[in-house]
């Protein structure tokens, strides 16, 4: 274990409770290493809860790595009332009188989450942190002002029903999906293809990546810890293939030299020109390295280890 707060490096698998902000999360793990280098993966809305994975020291570096990694949750809608927000923090804009409809059954709901399944567009919603022209989209909102968001692609990878209350007009699912996902617009969209409005209710996130809920830590867990907390970052990007250097070229891959003749410990198939390794050097997890087949090297992309120090030279003897 290092001193507190002294070279600290890794991840948190951090339960976000509901009510605070991500940023808020960061502040506390801040506080409770006394580290200042502290960044997280995914945010999730202050009114979610679920895993947020936190890194400390150098590996803030990984955080993009993350960021790409495919998510799951668990969330409620309420068909027969619509928010601004998409969810119950915002303004109410639309609300059935639930003897007013007709809840669709259960067979018409499967059929309309097949529609969201695979690769589809979604327009993220006007309260997001979405960045339009440099502000945060939800800024310009509280300002009055009209944003538009530009559709972007994603992928459903699974959608599943989980309960069905007909008498309450709730659906509870559980979705896996790609970087860039807004579940409070998915809700809306299903909504829209049953031809109700709809709003999030509750919204729980299980996974991310390899950051699970069920090894999440709560922030009471957290502060009882400290750093024994924190997990090897090359453990929690299993989802990149493995490149071990050859012998001696540790200190080169540091300073930001390439590798030339690469040979991968895994499958070759998933490398293909331009993806990310993760990198060895004598068993040491060194950081990130971009493959470029034609030149056939591996050049760092994000150095984790510091360069080791040189060898002096030792005498010869008579």
């Amino acid at each position: 274990m290092t001193a507190k707060g002294a070279e600290a490096c890794g991840f948190l698998n951090v339960l976000k409770p509901p009510g605070m902000s991500s940023h808020d999360i960061v502040g506390f793990v801040r506080h409770q290493l006394g580290i200042k280098k502290v960044g997280h993966a995914g945010t999730l809305d202050p009114g979610a809860a679920g895993v947020l994975p936190v890194a400390v020291g150098r590996a803030t570096r990984l955080i993009e790595y993350l960021e790409h990694a495919d998510k799951s949750y668990r969330a409620e809608l309420v068909l027969g009332i619509a928010t601004d927000s998409g969810d119950t923090s915002g303004t109410v804009l639309e609300q059935l009188d639930v003897s007013s409809f007709a809840m669709p059954s259960r067979e018409t709901v499967e059929a309309a989450l097949e529609k969201f399944r695979g690769e589809i567009t979604q327009v993220p919603p006007a309260h997001s942190a979405i960045k339009i022209g440099g502000r945060r989209a939800y800024e310009l909102v509280r300002e009055g002002k009209t944003v538009e968001i530009p559709e972007r692609h994603i992928t459903i990878h699974a959608l599943d029903l989980v309960s069905y209350d007909a008498e309450k007009r709730r659906l509870l699912f559980d979705v896996t999906c790609s970087r860039g996902t807004y579940i409070r617009t998915l809700c809306i969209d299903i909504g829209r293809a049953l031809g109700l409005p709809a709003v999030m209710t509750f919204l729980v996130r299980t996974r991310v990546g390899d950051f699970s809920l069920a090894e999440a830590m709560t922030l009471e867990e957290l502060a009882a810890a400290g750093e024994k907390a924190l997990l090897a970052p090359e453990d929690m990007l299993s989802g990149l293939p493995r490149y071990d250097l050859p012998s001696g070229r540790e200190n080169a891959f540091c300073n930001g030299l390439s590798t030339h003749d690469f040979h991968l410990a895994e499958d070759e198939a998933a490398c293909k020109d331009g993806a990310i390794v993760r990198v060895y050097g004598a068993g040491t997890f060194l950081g990130i390295g971009r493959i470029d087949s034609a030149a056939v090297t591996v050049t760092p992309e994000k150095v984790i280890a510091a360069p080791l120090p040189k060898q002096k030279p030792q005498p010869t003897g008579a």
